[in-house]
């Protein structure tokens, strides 16, 4: 690029009637971005599409994939990073702590004696009819009274710039793999940058993960073994698994690797069996305990409920969780904060109607085409109703599905996500992202990650940004922690090594294929795509 051309990337970029993080509406930058921006305005185009080329090879080439429609992808991530001031973290990360405890407080209490329901802040029935409420393991008390070990807080900003919880997931959310694997690469591509505007470090997640769980064995294990339990490498999601089993130094199994005696959890290993103490289960519930739950399902072991009950093995995320996810209940925790903690929101929730009850639902019907439905129960995006979007004969069907089922769904305005700058075929343009932060729990203090994935809708006005409906990533920078000028060496960040960087063997014994394809067919379910949900 020459002296007097003064062509560069931004040239052109324009911020959307959304709130854009990196412009106000003047055009001027924002604080946050300052850096980024300049670096950026020093490229060429070239220079820009290039980095992009060589970041997305890399993904490739490490088997960083996810599956849609049946095709391995690598999972796209943005040249361009999400950048959170110092001062707007330190308001996210105590809100998303202050979420979780009040969703540990509730699920200890739902299982419990129900005090929630007695004093009448949660109906009766709205427990009673989520499809994720199990009595089945009602009265089992964790070894450290922690239930949510890992959450994951979907928050958006809206058009005003305030951040809002979109949704809840504490049973076993999924994505971080992307977090870990997204800041390695940006770190290599961007080291001086990277090094200089003091990014907070993010690689140290699963040594918080494996402290965590060692803190939730069984009373009187003081060295427990710990296992990821994988439904096995036809799972789209397995490369996070395998990446969490490395970085953490446990081991990865399968269902058929786990057997119960006496009530006690054993691992077949070449050495004989081993005992397990604590499972981290990136299994759904319904398909952990063919005894309790479904008797076909091949991706569990017998006996790991009753195991769990008498004390004996910690299940993390604990197993009924998902009652805590129900979007119906999400309605509610502005108000279970208030009951159990005594204090008041810090993120507030999105506007939202229930359904159920008359006069919302006869508002909502009278607004279906400018509002967004969604089931209660959903994930990455399926089923989810922008009514603005929707053809007269798709508004019609989903009044018919609210009508014959009031408790399934709820409704909310459209929020226009803030935008941020994303690389696209036509240069730099504004692109709806969301966040989630993930959030650990040890029983004495929640750490939430700093950052989190940032989820990027791809296509111009698309406001769903899941994976599954063709989004993709960006590595998400919060500022405030250690800078390291003028050292001209990479930041340790980028010089961290993750063992479970390398691909993902795609060959298994064919004994293998019929369990595994049991396992797509079940757990995918709900990661559709190998969405993070």
């Amino acid at each position: 690029m020459t002296a007097d051309d003064d062509h560069t990337p931004w040239t052109g970029y324009t911020p959307v009637a959304a709130w854009d993080e990196a412009m106000d509406v003047e055009g001027a930058v924002r604080e946050p971005y300052a850096r980024v921006y300049a670096e950026i305005d020093r490229m060429s185009g070239d220079d820009l599409y290039s980095r992009a080329e060589a970041l997305a090879n890399t993904y490739l080439a490490q088997g960083v994939t996810f599956d849609h429609a049946g095709e391995e992808r690598p999972f796209p991530l943005d040249i361009v990073p999400r950048v959170i001031g110092g001062d707007e973290w330190d308001i996210i990360s105590p809100g998303v702590a202050q979420r979780v405890k009040a969703l540990e407080a509730f699920l200890a209490d739902v299982y419990g004696s129900q005090h929630c329901v007695q004093d009448g802040v949660v109906p009766r029935r709205l427990i009673a009819t989520s499809q994720y409420f199990y009595r089945s393991v009602a009265g089992i008390e964790p070894a450290n009274g922690v239930r949510v070990h890992v959450s994951g807080i979907d928050l958006v900003r809206d058009q005003h710039g305030i951040w809002r919880v979109l949704e809840d997931n504490v049973r076993v959310p999924s994505g971080v793999s992307y977090v870990l694997s997204n800041r390695r690469a940006m770190s290599q591509m961007f080291p001086e940058m990277f090094g200089a505007m003091g990014i907070r470090p993010v690689l140290e997640y699963s040594r918080r993960l494996r402290a965590a769980l060692a803190k939730s064995a069984p009373e009187g294990v003081d060295d427990p073994t710990i296992v990821v339990l994988t439904p096995g490498v036809y799972n789209s999601a397995y490369y996070e698994h395998s990446l969490l089993a490395r970085t953490m130094g446990v081991e990865l199994v399968e269902g058929r690797d786990l057997e119960t005696v006496n009530g006690r959890v054993y691992m077949r290993t070449t050495a004989g069996r081993r005992r397990v103490d604590v499972i981290y289960r990136r299994v759904d519930d319904e398909y952990l305990d063919p005894v309790v739950f479904r008797p076909d399902s091949a991706l569990g072991a017998p006996g790991l409920v009753n195991a769990a009950r008498m004390g004996n093995v910690t299940i993390a995320n604990a197993i009924g969780n998902g009652v805590a996810d129900d979007k119906l209940m999400y309605t509610y925790m502005p108000d279970l904060i208030r009951y159990y903690l005594s204090e008041e929101p810090i993120l507030p929730n999105v506007d939202t109607w229930r359904l159920e009850e008359p006069d919302a639902r006869e508002e909502v019907l009278d607004r279906l085409d400018e509002l967004v439905v969604k089931p209660v129960d959903g994930a990455g995006g399926k089923g989810v109703t922008i009514g603005s979007k929707a053809s007269p004969e798709e508004l019609e069907q989903v009044r018919q599905q609210i009508l014959s089922d009031p408790r399934g769904w709820i409704a909310q305005p459209v929020v226009q996500l803030s935008t941020v700058p994303t690389l696209t075929d036509e240069g730099l343009e504004p692109r709806h992202v969301d966040l989630r932060p993930f959030a650990i729990h040890d029983g004495d203090d929640v750490w939430v990650l700093p950052g989190g994935l940032t989820r990027v809708a791809l296509q111009r006005g698309q406001l769903i940004v899941n994976s599954s409906q063709g989004g993709g990533s960006k590595d998400t920078w919060v500022l405030g922690g250690v800078r390291h000028r003028g050292s001209g060496q990479h930041p340790p960040e980028s010089r961290v090594e993750l063992s479970g960087m390398s691909s993902v063997p795609q060959t298994a014994h064919p004994e293998d294929y019929v369990a595994g394809q049991q396992a797509q067919q079940q757990q995918q379910q709900r990661e559709q795509g190998g969405e993070p949900c």
